[in-house]
């Protein structure tokens, strides 16, 4: 027996996922701009808020921790809480110099994205594939760009290609959603 659910339904989902797709393009692509706008200032609030977010999971892993101290292992979550906490006051107290880990860490993943981002080309092929392969591309490079000049180039370098890596990644999600919106049935499997 064959379910037709996803066929019947399908152009209010192509409706919905070309406006979608342009949205979060338009939504990378300002992002881009902030980021190419300052690179330096870029890189710093980058850390910053990595500290915030690692500094309240600290917290919250200690609270945890404390809260239920009959659950196994409450000193290792003690320790984990505490790591983090020290890894985010670390980040906010000096956001230059913790943006050295940060550079290294985020050149690694870029890496990974851009890796994956290939492999996805080929499966979206005919969805503008190539520009998803060129962006994947991109992240790769960029990836050992800033592995090549860590850590001397790690403040200017990272907000540059996280501000090319958003803005190609971008223009990928436009011209995904302009051929969802000219074929309809392109979102059918």
């Amino acid at each position: 027996m064959i379910d037709k659910t996803f066929s019947q339904t399908s152009p209010s989902l192509a409706t919905t996922s070309w406006w979608g797709a342009i949205l979060l393009g338009v939504a990378f692509i300002a992002a881009a701009l902030f980021v190419l706008g300052d690179v330096a200032l870029a890189t710093v609030i980058s850390a910053i808020v990595i500290g915030f977010v690692l500094l309240f999971a600290g917290v919250s892993e200690v609270i945890h921790a404390f809260s239920a101290p009959h659950w196994r292992g409450f000193a290792l979550r003690l320790l984990i809480g505490i790591c983090y906490g020290i890894g985010g006051a670390a980040l906010i107290a000096d956001p230059l110099a913790a943006s050295l880990i940060l550079t290294f860490v985020f050149a690694i993943a870029l890496i990974a994205s851009g890796v994956v981002r290939i492999f996805q080309s080929f499966q979206y092929w005919q969805w503008f594939g190539p520009l998803l392969l060129f962006s994947g591309i991109v992240g790769v490079l960029a990836g050992f760009v800033i592995l090549s000049k860590w850590p001397v180039s790690g403040i200017w370098v990272l907000g540059t290609l996280v501000g090319i890596d958003l803005l190609v990644h971008g223009v990928w999600w436009i011209a995904l959603g302009w051929q969802l919106h000219r074929d309809p049935q392109a979102v059918e499997p």
